[in-house]
């Protein structure tokens, strides 16, 4: 508990640091003008777009989910997708994250350690395309030559999120490719540089979702799991896209893909629930900072765009939620549940795919 309470204060000191820089020197009353002044109809397209997209989400979850089961219900899918999207909205430490493999076992066969496995897998793919959302525009000949991504932060988290997805490449192929290597080397690592009651638990995590990241040694399976990450985020940035537009910002569907990119990356960092703060100082550097967009109307778009998204994907979330019998404490309780079938998986590594979905609870 002293662990959560820690975490949910750095997530609350990120959102008050994140909206104190987005909003520092600018007229609240401005922002507000501008956001009454939205086009509702541009909007509307916007937050229908935006949660159109996690049925695609959903739907590529088969192929992720596919080296531990290949026959896994779309219903299902879209129902774990939204508990664990409305959980991120509502609860603090990213609920949803647990929340999500843990919803999905009470209606498949599927253990939670393997479920969250899969999107491990998502996350890598998620990290492949959005660098190179990031990336491209700024090789394109129309990128505004700001300086913001040539120096300061700019240049600190393009270069940090170039390091990160190509020391998860790295990782993700040496687990998939030597996966019990990969497990021994970690834990004599972890045994010497960290506590005992963290080098544990990580190493079980890392041995837990092998089968999951076998996807990765499936170029048939890896080479769909991308294309279909890749055909969500070009869907999804349309509605960054027609959200902007709502807003007065007519910078174009490029600018709303690397805003997209970049806001995708922000909201990694630990936040309140619903990214408060991370999504709104990331939208106002990507169209501010670097687009040269009036702070008002980035600022206009980020409030209006984010407050529109959260709710139906919050509503959709807690409608499932009430059809499984779920409440917000079980709910928001799943990490510990998740983590133990991941201990559980680790101490029995001879559970097959089949089990029971009772047993995988």
């Amino acid at each position: 508990m002293r662990k959560h309470w820690g975490k949910t204060l750095i997530g609350l000191a990120v959102t008050v640091l994140a909206l104190w820089w987005a909003l520092r020197g600018e007229d609240l009353g401005q922002i507000w003008l501008q956001m009454r002044k939205g086009h509702l109809g541009l909007l509307t397209a916007a937050v229908a777009v935006a949660t159109t997209g996690f049925l695609i989400r959903a739907m590529r979850w088969k192929i992720l989910l596919a080296p531990v089961r290949r026959d896994t219900g779309l219903r299902s899918r879209f129902a774990a997708v939204s508990i664990g999207f409305m959980a991120n909205n509502v609860l603090p430490l990213r609920a949803g994250e647990f929340a999500r493999p843990y919803a999905l076992s009470k209606m498949e066969p599927v253990s939670m350690s393997a479920a969250f496995g899969s999107l491990v897998v998502e996350r890598f793919l998620d990290s492949i395309v959005l660098t190179l959302l990031l990336v491209v525009p700024v090789m394109l000949p129309g990128f505004p030559m700001t300086g913001a991504l040539s120096s300061g932060f700019g240049a600190l988290a393009l270069r940090g999120a170039l390091t990160f997805v190509t020391v998860l490449l790295v990782a993700l192929v040496s687990m998939a490719l030597w996966p019990r290597g990969f497990v021994r080397t970690a834990e004599r690592l972890a045994s010497k540089l960290l506590p005992q009651a963290i080098a544990r638990p990580l190493v079980d995590a890392l041995d837990a979702f092998l089968d999951s990241i076998a996807l990765l040694r499936s170029p048939g399976l890896m080479v769909q799991g991308l294309l279909w990450t890749i055909g969500f985020w070009l869907f999804h940035g349309l509605s960054f896209w027609l959200g902007m537009m709502a807003f007065g910002i007519h910078t174009g569907v490029i600018s709303a893909w690397f805003t997209e990119a970049v806001v995708g990356f922000g909201v990694a960092a630990p936040s309140a629930p619903g990214f408060i703060g991370t999504f709104h100082a990331s939208a106002k550097f990507a169209l501010s900072d670097v687009y040269g967009v009036d702070p008002s109307r980035s600022l206009a778009f980020a409030f209006g765009y984010w407050a529109g998204g959260w709710v139906p994907i919050t509503l959709i979330g807690l409608w499932y939620a009430w059809r499984l019998g779920l409440s917000l404490g079980e709910v928001g309780g799943a990490e510990e549940r998740v983590e133990a079938s991941i201990e559980g998986a680790h101490a029995q590594p001879q559970a097959t795919e089949g089990v029971d979905a009772s047993e995988a609870r």
